[in-house]
């Protein structure tokens, strides 16, 4: 009877690995794939990485960043509104500045005081003395020598009084307007007309001129940045240094870029290059990236199709062929 049993096991084994080497023998049906590849649609294009961006008449999107420290208060305008020059974007924390600002505006108007002061004792000596002088020019035995002295000797003093009243004043206007300045700079324009196409700071934060901490990343960011999200927009490619003598003249070139994860393409104009080659350094931020690699950027502009996603900032395939 044991035997049968262990008969039994084995065969049930040999069955069971002879099913499972045929189930997995079998030849999957191969997925499709959830987009087609960007392809060269070009005889002797070169392929390019490309970042989307706003138009701009040269440079890049605008990033802001506060030029002193402090605690974020107010980001009044939320992204993708649109700005004019001088619009607030982020208010820091300026209460300590401001007291500071409105100490020196009250020194500079008591200097002013002073300088008043000095100016009426100044015209007070002036008078008596030119009496004195008078008196003197009817009858010199009027006014005594040292009298006479002492009247002019006291215009001389107080012509010096105020004249360094004044400088008093000068110096405490300057310091004022120095206050002020540094008052304006707690708050962050807009240099230019345009839309916030991203703000990367909240309030109660910490930002300084290095930008604000990225939780994220772990890196500095701006906290705004200002660009024109229109209906035109652009592509800075980063075409590899030693492609760069394969790029067609501008009167012969052109360009057509693919969306990743689409099938879509949309042709290109030419509008410059940077004309300088420079570092490219986590351009896709992936950590297989090269970063010893030296890059030429090219800017384009394109016609947003209806209906398309796409957005400053995404990162697309450009392939650059000739006419």
């Amino acid at each position: 009877m044991r035997l049968k049993i262990i008969f039994g096991l084995a065969v049930i084994g040999i069955l069971a690995g002879i099913a499972s080497a045929y189930l997995f023998g079998l030849q999957q049906k191969t997925q499709p794939p959830a987009f087609t590849p960007a392809s060269n649609p070009y005889a002797k294009g070169i392929y390019a990485n490309g970042l989307i961006e706003s138009v701009q008449g040269s440079g890049e999107n605008i990033a802001l960043y506060p030029e002193v420290s402090g605690t974020i208060q107010a980001l009044p305008v939320p992204e993708g509104s649109p700005v004019t020059a001088g619009v607030p974007l982020l208010q820091l924390d300026d209460r300590v500045q401001r007291a500071t600002t409105d100490q020196l505006g009250a020194q500079a108007d008591a200097a002013d005081a002073q300088a008043a002061l000095a100016r009426a004792t100044l015209a007070n000596v002036q008078d008596q003395f030119a009496k004195q002088q008078a008196s003197h020019a009817l009858d010199p035995r009027s006014v005594s020598r040292d009298a006479f002295d002492s009247a002019r000797h006291g215009v001389e003093v107080a012509q010096a009084s105020l004249e360094a009243a004044q400088q008093q004043a000068r110096a405490a206007h300057k310091a004022f307007e120095a206050a002020r300045v540094l008052l304006s700079k707690y708050t962050l324009t807009a240099p230019a007309d345009g839309t916030v196409l991203a703000v990367n700071a909240a309030a109660g934060g910490y930002a300084s001129p290095a930008g604000v901490y990225d939780g994220t990343t772990g890196a500095m960011v701006p906290p705004v940045v200002v660009g024109n999200a229109q209906q035109t927009l652009a592509v800075r490619c980063y075409v590899d240094e030693i492609l760069i003598a394969r790029i067609p003249d501008p009167a012969h070139l052109q360009a057509r870029m693919f969306i990743r994860g689409t099938e879509l393409s949309i042709p290109l104009e030419y509008v410059r290059r940077q004309h300088y080659v420079s570092p490219k350094i986590e351009l896709s931020n992936q950590r297989t990236e090269r970063v010893d690699v030296r890059v030429l950027p090219l800017v384009f502009t394109f016609r947003k199709p209806e209906g398309a996603s796409l957005y400053p900032g995404q990162l697309v395939d450009v392939y650059i062929g000739e006419k």
